[in-house]
């Protein structure tokens, strides 16, 4: 973001935000019923806040997955508030530097939410099975070259937005996918 530019918090971002068919309006429902709770951002609650990106590199069309040890599917970037964070972009840019390495990130086209998504999160040895109130957004690169996995058994791909269909299990990122063809199409 440049300086000087506000960014945008949650009630607003999802206030202005237009859910596209049941399933997502029903999700948006959902998440707007968590604004101005206390514990939101909090992972110890059954449904909580988490920020992710669909990193896109506009000149090639590309856009890049990482492998998901928990979940066992390539997804895009993205993940919880650190303790006071409460920013839904800030953290999608924040986890978007952490575990690409790319320090170029903008919003792309613009600091707008590209799909809200109610995510489940199966059980595992440190927490019971919960879900993500998952607010998307699109990042963008100048140097994808440059992106480097933060940890080996996270790699990193780049993709055509057909390639990352077929890649993904994930019905509803694939809909975020979708969304983000349409953008790419239309530079």
């Amino acid at each position: 973001m440049t300086s000087g530019t506000q960014t945008p918090g949650l009630a607003e971002l999802l206030g202005r935000y237009r859910p596209q068919g049941a399933a997502e309006t029903a999700d948006h429902e959902r998440l707007l019923g968590l604004v101005g709770a206390p514990d939101a951002w909090d992972r110890a609650t059954p449904l909580h806040f988490t920020a992710s990106a669909l990193i896109v590199h506009p000149g090639t069309r590309r856009v890049l997955l990482r492998w998901h040890v928990r979940q066992q599917a390539w997804l895009q970037v993205g993940g919880h508030g650190d303790p006071g964070e409460t920013l839904p972009l800030e953290i999608a840019l924040r986890e978007g530097r952490e575990e690409t390495n790319l320090t170029d990130l903008v919003p792309w086209p613009d600091a707008s939410l590209v799909h809200v998504t109610v995510v489940p999160v199966p059980a595992s040895p440190r927490e019971p099975a919960h879900e993500h109130a998952d607010l998307r957004f699109l990042l963008a690169t100048g140097t994808p070259d440059e992106a480097r996995p933060e940890n080996p058994d996270s790699p990193l791909e780049w993709l055509t937005v057909a390639q990352a269909r077929e890649r993904t299990t994930e019905e509803n990122f694939r809909e975020t996918l979708d969304r983000a063809g349409r953008l790419l199409d239309a530079v």
